[in-house]
């Protein structure tokens, strides 16, 4: 999670981390159909009023890092070094993020998602979401000049080696594979030298 800076900032950071904590723990030992809002709210001692503030719905409670997540992935575009290659920058941050969800202590939590069909349907708005934020940085980046279709089509392919490498059995070597075909698909749409301007196919000369 990013740490906040002021002491308003910082205090709020601690009342939504215990109100994160506080639901997992419920829908977790629970499940998570059988536990409302005001369950959470009572076990985290907050009002309801206060738990809409940090969070929009009870779904949010289980994805808690979602915005955290978000925002890694496009600093990876933004903050990556001069002449930094674009996909191996983004595929460190996917294999982070991989990493972290594919850890023991996370499994519980997925069944939990497998399991009910208002999360997994949160997991994919949010992912849709993801890969959206993630296309306009790119395609924000004039270094990289890519169509807008370019961006997005990239931005989806980078979002979905997420979640087809979180549940590979060997999550690493899936990433390996996926992310060579995102590579050559980044490639291919490196826009040509020719007297027209347009799009070409790559030729090996002006990678990103």
């Amino acid at each position: 999670m990013t740490v906040p800076t002021g002491r308003r900032e910082r205090k709020k950071a601690v009342t939504r981390q215990k109100i994160a904590d506080a639901a997992l723990r419920l829908f977790l030992e629970r499940g998570y159909d059988a536990v409302g809002i005001r369950d959470v709210a009572a076990e985290a001692d907050v009002a309801v009023t206060t738990l809409f503030s940090h969070f929009p719905s009870k779904e949010a409670l289980v994805f808690e890092q979602d915005e955290d997540f978000e925002q890694r992935l496009t600093r990876a575009v933004t903050d990556r070094g001069p002449h930094e290659p674009l996909i191996p920058a983004l595929r460190r941050e996917i294999q982070a993020l991989v990493r972290h969800c594919t850890a023991d202590s996370a499994a519980p939590i997925w069944h939990m998602i497998d399991a009910s069909p208002a999360l997994r349907k949160y997991e994919e708005s949010m992912r849709l979401r993801h890969a959206e934020s993630l296309a306009t940085a790119i395609a924000a980046d004039p270094d990289l000049s890519r169509t807008t279709t370019a961006c997005r089509a990239i931005a989806r392919f980078v979002i979905d080696a997420y979640s087809l490498a979180r549940e590979a059995a060997d999550p690493k070597a899936a990433l390996d594979e996926i992310f060579r075909m995102i590579e050559a698909a980044w490639e291919v749409t490196c826009p040509s030298a020719d007297s027209t301007g347009t799009a070409g196919p790559y030729t090996g000369t002006a990678g990103p």
